[in-house]
């Protein structure tokens, strides 16, 4: 991280108050008041960007500049090599309006067909925006495997399908302590938290 996040305070781009709780807790060590975008009543910026750190930009910087203060914001997805990265930015799409991830598990099985490489990917970008418009990327991934037919009912999206390299069960046969532990999240919030520290002991 190249600038410290000196501010006692920070927005998280997000209009959800359980998300903005959860990434509150995440970020402890920094010591830090977290406000959500929704208390500041910022409107939810369109998303357009091509790939997740463009995505996490857009959302944050609107945040950022909207609030005057330094602003998080993360976006996720799975990517499977087989389909060049998709579902991608997609994820949560591909389930469609009601959320229907079942569908989407069967259209990432259908569409990698008889594919020999089933390697996938759960990545999560973080991005911290300052109000003149300076920001820092912090990448969390988890590499796996695709697995058919789906397994486990304790996660959700696309857990059932996602298994994890070192392990033989699925992300949605894992308990949820030991998922979290090792995700593209906590591994991106590890690494923000980490600089972050970093910077104040210095």
């Amino acid at each position: 991280m190249t600038r410290p996040l000196d501010a006692d305070r920070l927005v998280v781009a997000s209009h959800n108050p359980g998300k903005v709780r959860e990434i509150g807790d995440l970020l402890g060590p920094c010591g830090l008041t977290v406000l959500s975008a929704g208390d500041l009543g910022l409107s939810e910026p369109e998303e357009t960007g091509t790939t997740f750190a463009e995505n996490a930009a857009i959302k944050a910087l609107a945040s950022a500049r909207g609030g005057n203060l330094p602003a998080l914001a993360d976006d996720s997805g799975l990517t499977v090599r087989a389909l060049n990265g998709a579902p991608g930015l997609y994820s949560a799409r591909w389930a469609g309006p009601d959320k229907d991830f079942r569908a989407a598990m069967e259209r990432v099985n259908n569409e990698m067909g008889d594919a020999a490489d089933r390697g996938a990917a759960f990545v999560c970008v973080l991005c911290l925006a300052w109000p003149d418009g300076h920001t820092e990327t912090f990448e969390g991934r988890v590499e796996g495997t695709i697995i058919w037919p789906p397994r486990g009912d304790k996660g959700f999206g696309y857990d059932p399908i996602f298994q994890p390299h070192g392990h033989t069960i699925t992300f949605g046969e894992m308990d949820p302590d030991a998922k979290h532990a090792m995700s593209h999240r906590a591994d991106a919030f590890n690494k923000l938290v980490n600089a972050c520290l970093a910077h104040r002991a210095s």
